[in-house]
């Protein structure tokens, strides 16, 4: 089944593998024409025959991988060392479809090679692998090794150990202690014919025919079935990546809070997209849980509504235009004021100088008129062509949608692109320069990267300021699965830094009027628990609301079978204070396989 969890889409050589954990020592075995898988794989997570040649050696084939350009069979011994840290399993890397089947006794002659999914600059653990490999078939409908269960009981609640900080905080050189953390126990059974039973889907199938299950059914779960990710520290060991090796139209359709009933059986592999995977010759069959998507409650006459909704790089090409006007209008229940991530301008991708997005902005306008809704009015600013990030050509900028029938806003001409808002004080109350106006477009802090976008707004004689945003996205940093313990998270320097731009921008409105009403919202993409988060909340500036809501309702996005926060809407001390609001995380697309944006979209009630 092609995915793109199976390209091979960089191979290292033992050298470079081996330079970036140079505690490591390659070591030529005294009998190489003798060794074992065990002795392959050997105790820690390089193998002491990363680039020697082994001779003969034997093993059970227990599955084989015949599509993609990740081709070939995992091997196992079915006479197991007394080791618990050594892999009984190993994948042997043919190129081409495999000329061997399930049961057949084989001997395998080849070179041993550690190869990085993703390549050094990803920070993956490698996967063991015999390469170049000459099979002599002794025996075929041998029995496959039974498989090792997984479960509650066998995975540690400790996560991974700290890494080596004399080798730039690897773990790769460190003995594997299975006992001990979840990433030893399944690297001790890199390869190995695996099981899990029961499981419930914590993320819903994606495009590439994937899903995630927990093996800890009560590990941070949450009321609607997935699982939580509330700290730096609970990665949630229960998590595993399935994929199938039979077709794609068989792969199951599951939502959060689904089961794989029955067992799921199949080798132990890595990959670059999420680490240790059960890719199954064998799925259990899917019962679903009936998940629904939610819907909020409407706002009173007095309270204002406020929402933010990343909408997934929308341009006039997409098919979404009328889900997304039923969610704003239904689920969300036409909020008043909206602030949408990701519009894209009028051609979307192609990347021609244009960057004006008035017919995405008119399309969902009019698409939410037709499901019932109210006719929004709009405000935002054209980006610098291809400045601001995201899609190549697409210009993703941030917009305000506002239902004049129960807002107005506040127009002050000259915010342009390249035009910083500023904040004055007249009559005592703090007022934009420019509304709508980006904030200090030219700070270093916003290369490459969305510029905040601020508006003013009256709703019932009073002022409400609204700061869109939509931070620095986190590529580049390295997965919860990497052999750096703890993983490197290189993109929040720039989000940081954005983030003392925000703060600072709120500091000046409540110098101006201690008391004024300010919300800064949008796809943050970082987690209420993040320094960046609390970068922005600064001394009492801004605080995350979604923090209001018990731990276990506190996600806007799920990866990786983590539930998570990436969207936010922080309030300044007036709107605090009263402790007359309300939050909502609305969950519609982040738990779905059939999702119209990847983010739920969070509504705040207030009484400004």
């Amino acid at each position: 089944m092609p995915s793109r969890s199976s390209a091979r889409l960089a191979a290292l050589t033992v050298a470079a593998v081996c330079s970036a954990a140079s505690a490591v020592a390659l070591t030529s075995p005294a009998h190489a024409d003798s060794v074992r898988v065990h002795d392959i794989q050997g105790t820690t997570r390089i193998s002491p025959f990363a680039g020697q040649k082994v001779t003969d050696v034997p093993g059970i084939v227990t599955a084989t991988r015949a599509y993609g350009s990740s081709k070939g069979f995992w091997l196992q011994d079915p006479t197991p060392d007394d080791n618990p840290a050594t892999s009984e399993g190993v994948f042997v890397f043919t190129s081409s479809t495999p000329k061997v089947a399930v049961g057949d006794a084989v001997k395998v002659t080849g070179t041993v090679s550690e190869y990085v999914p993703g390549g050094a600059s990803s920070g993956n653990q490698s996967l063991t692998e015999i390469t170049k490999p000459v099979i002599t078939a002794v025996s075929s409908g041998n029995a496959v090794p039974a498989p090792v269960v997984v479960d509650e009981d066998a995975v540690p609640d400790a996560y991974a150990p700290t890494g080596d900080a004399a080798a730039a905080n690897s773990i790769n050189g460190l003995p594997l202690d299975p006992s001990a953390y979840a990433l030893d126990y399944y690297e001790s059974l890199e390869g190995m014919n695996v099981q899990v039973a029961d499981a419930r889907v914590v993320t819903a199938t994606d495009p590439y025919s994937e899903l995630w299950v927990t093996v800890k059914p009560w590990e941070h779960r949450s009321r609607r079935g997935g699982t939580v990710y509330g700290s730096y520290d609970s990665q949630n060991t229960g998590r595993l990546q399935i994929q199938s090796l039979g077709p794609a139209a068989d792969f199951p359709k599951a939502n959060v809070g689904d089961t794989l009933e029955g067992t799921t059986t199949g080798p132990l592999d890595f990959n670059q997209y999420g680490g240790y995977t059960l890719v199954a010759s064998r799925l259990g069959t899917l019962a679903g849980a009936g998940l629904e998507r939610e819907t909020t409650r409407k706002q009173s006459d007095r309270e204002l509504a406020v929402a933010t909704y990343n909408v997934e790089n929308l341009d006039p090409s997409d098919t979404t235009f009328d889900q997304h006007a039923s969610a704003i209008v239904h689920n969300l229940q036409s909020p008043d004021i909206v602030s949408l991530e990701e519009i894209q301008d009028n051609n979307g991708a192609t990347d021609d100088g244009t960057v004006d997005a008035d017919r995405t902005v008119t399309k969902l306008i009019d698409a939410i008129v037709a499901a019932g809704g109210p006719r929004y009015d709009w405000r935002s600013v054209n980006p610098v062509n291809d400045q601001d990030g995201g899609e190549p050509g697409g210009n993703i900028r941030q917009v305000f949608l506002f239902n004049p029938e129960r807002v107005s806003f506040t127009d002050r001409a000259g915010g342009d692109s390249t035009t910083a808002v500023g904040v004055t004080k007249v009559h005592g109350k703090a007022q934009l320069t420019v509304s709508p106006g980006r904030i200090d477009p030219a700070d270093a802090a916003w290369s490459n990267s969305r510029k905040p976008l601020a508006g003013e707004f009256v709703f019932r004689g009073k002022t409400v300021f609204v700061i869109a945003n939509h931070l620095n996205s986190k590529g580049g940093d390295q997965g919860l699965a990497s052999q750096y313990q703890p993983p490197v998270r290189s993109s929040e320097i720039q989000r940081h830094a954005q983030a003392t731009e925000v703060n600072a921008f709120v500091k000046d409105i409540l110098a101006a009027q201690k008391n004024a009403d300010v919300i800064a919202l949008g796809d943050m993409n970082d987690f209420e628990f993040s320094g960046t988060a609390r970068i922005l909340e600064g001394d009492g500036e801004l605080w995350s609301a979604i923090k209001s809501l018990p731990k276990s309702e506190r996600y806007t996005y799920d990866y990786q079978g983590n539930q998570q926060v990436l969207d936010q809407i922080l309030i300044s001390p007036a709107i605090r204070r009263g402790c007359d609001f309300e939050y909502d995380s609305v969950h519609i697309n982040s738990e779905f396989n059939d999702q119209i944006s990847d983010h739920d979209p969070q509504v705040l009630r207030f009484r400004p």
